[in-house]
């Protein structure tokens, strides 16, 4: 099937790109707002690591993963910024406050776990626990980074999901993400070894149950080992857009990397094509799943 790519030039850089199949047949939107590479060279220069700690935060080659979407009939939608410099699976304004040269408007949210595990909408370290930057930020640089690239890659989802959801009645968002094989020293389980697979639907909240139920049931079947909700319930994407009162069911899936990369070298790994493969059976069987029929059934 031919598909195209949408690359927008949203602020100083395109902030996203969709890659659509030439007719949209499903009733699925897949995001990866994690794989993003592109590394503005300010940013670079502001920061105290060096381009491989903070590549650690990427979802390295997650889109790659899912990159049948659009020969599936699925538009996948994929972050070009990297997480390090804005985490679109945040709120709008999640920020630390320790991180800025003066006070922070009262509507920025500074109270959540997230931030205090430095881990807001403008991190303020890397997957490690190491510090991202030299000195303070301006908070007018943190709105520029949102408008320009966090603002527009939501305004992206939430219209590729209305244009679902009018089309087919219902759609099935899936949110994909990868996870070290290995929990960190930010990470609800550090040191502690992760299963292949996690799948977030916020304990049955973002999704019908079958929705879950048959990721689950794809995925064990080629041989993964999958865990619910732990120690990865779902982000701030699913909360938001997962309504199945509305007919939106929103499923995170989180990946270990070790099974397609080498997480030292961050490059891929022999298996990634394999890898890619399970990925693009688990988007056919979403692909055909109506959560809303089968619910009432």
């Amino acid at each position: 099937m031919n598909h195209s790519s949408d690359t927008p030039a949203a602020g100083p850089a395109p902030a996203f790109e969709v890659l659509r199949p030439a007719q949209q047949t499903v009733p699925l939107v897949l995001s990866s707002p994690h794989s993003g590479r592109d590394y503005p060279a300010s940013f670079i220069a502001a920061a105290r690591l060096d381009p491989a700690a903070l590549r650690s935060s990427e979802d390295c080659f997650v889109d790659e993963l899912f990159a049948a979407a659009p020969s599936c009939g699925a538009p996948l939608l994929r972050a070009r910024f990297p997480r390090a410099f804005v985490d679109a699976n945040r709120e709008v304004y999640e920020l630390d406050p320790a991180m800025f040269d003066g006070p922070l408007p009262p509507y920025v949210n500074t109270r959540s776990a997230r931030v205090r595990a430095g881990l807001g909408t403008i991190a303020r370290v890397v997957a490690s626990g190491a510090e991202i930057y030299r000195g303070k930020l301006s908070f007018a640089e943190a709105k520029a980074r949102i408008r320009n690239f966090h603002q527009p890659y939501h305004d992206a989802l939430a219209g590729l999901i209305r244009a679902t959801t009018a089309r087919f009645g219902f759609a099935v968002l899936l949110d994909c993400h990868s996870m070290p094989s290995v929990g960190g020293p930010m990470d609800r389980d550090p040191g502690a070894p992760r299963v292949d697979v996690v799948l977030g639907d916020r304990f049955g909240t973002s999704c019908e149950a079958r929705v879950t139920a048959t990721a689950e049931r794809v995925l064990e079947a080629r041989g993964y080992v999958v865990q619910r909700n732990a120690p990865y319930a779902g982000g701030y994407t699913i909360a938001r857009y997962g309504r199945p009162c509305a007919a939106v069911h929103a499923l995170q899936i989180e990946i270990n990397r070790a099974l397609y990369m080498d997480e030292d070298r961050l490059e891929r790994g022999p298996r990634l094509a394999a890898v890619a493969a399970d990925m693009t059976a688990l988007i056919e069987a979403l692909a055909r799943l109506d959560p809303v029929a089968q619910a009432a059934e």
